[in-house]
């Protein structure tokens, strides 16, 4: 029910933020039960998604063929699924620094609220961008860092813009239907062209956030390698999606996206590995 890719997208912005607070690498220990609660959160989340949204998938063409809708997975299995998710979540931040604990409250509210928000505002694409932010503050206060410094809500900020930025490319596979469901999504309210260009917009902050992050922290030349395949990568993202052409959506939010994240965690690893040796 719930894909790998949905935890590779954010995943390594977690590990980012994990990585970004320390001025060395993390211990194993550390790597783990960070991996084990935002995988845990993911998981609940998604699971949460799929059980909230179960009949309108199944009255949508593209989505009818869910295991929930089609009764493979039961609602009660799904619901226990989640919860047993939070609870790793919970499990893994009780031996992370006393603040994740303090924090997963706000942290399970949002995830399980977040599939409601396209029923009433089409800023859906944005509560959901802040959840998969939250990985990177959750990365930050696992390493042991504060949040009262700039560099970790610059992080977030491009992790939430990265995402609602192509979940917006996403949900335009659903205008028509989200349109007859009164369901609410930025192409549902302004159409397939306009919504694009508010990706595009999007993607420009999560750029300019990643610059920005580079001279707060001091980053070296691994991270602006990485800085410049992941706006060349956003620019092909954007390039084979158009308002009269969606044919190629998946392989924008799927592939690409998957490469963004990944190159994002490989730089910051290799420039924080390159800068511990030389020190």
């Amino acid at each position: 029910m719930i894909k790998i890719e949905h935890t590779v997208f954010a995943l390594p912005f977690a590990l980012s933020g994990l990585i970004l607070a320390l001025p060395k690498l993390p211990d194993a220990m550390t790597v783990l039960y960070t991996t084990l609660a935002f995988a845990g959160a993911r998981a609940a989340a998604m699971t949460l998604n799929r059980l909230i949204d179960s009949e309108i998938d199944a009255r949508n063409p593209r989505t009818n063929d869910r295991a929930i809708p089609q009764g493979r997975i039961k609602k009660g299995h799904a619901l226990f699924g989640a919860i047993a998710s939070f609870a790793i979540m919970l499990a893994a931040a009780s031996q992370l620094p006393s603040l994740c604990l303090q924090l997963s409250p706000i942290a399970i509210g949002w995830l399980s609220f977040y599939s409601f928000t396209k029923r009433f505002t089409w800023l859906c694409h944005i509560v959901l961008g802040i959840a998969l932010g939250g990985a990177a503050l959750g990365g930050w206060v696992a390493a042991g860092g504060e949040l009262t410094m700039a560099a970790p809500w610059v992080l977030a900020l491009a992790v939430t813009t990265w995402v609602a930025g192509f979940d917006i490319i996403y949900a335009c596979q659903d205008v028509s239907f989200d349109q007859n469901e009164k369901l609410h999504s930025i192409p549902a309210r302004f159409g397939v062209g306009t919504a694009l260009l508010i990706s595009r917009a999007l993607h420009v902050v999560t750029v300019g956030s990643l610059f920005a992050l580079s001279q707060l922290l001091h980053l070296g030349i691994a991270y602006w390698v990485g800085l410049f395949l992941v706006t060349g990568m956003l620019m092909y993202e954007h390039s084979i999606v158009k308002k009269d052409d969606l044919s190629r959506v998946n392989a924008a939010f799927f592939t690409v996206n998957g490469v963004v994240s990944i190159l994002v965690f490989l730089t910051i690893l290799i420039d924080k590995v390159i800068a511990v040796s030389n020190n």
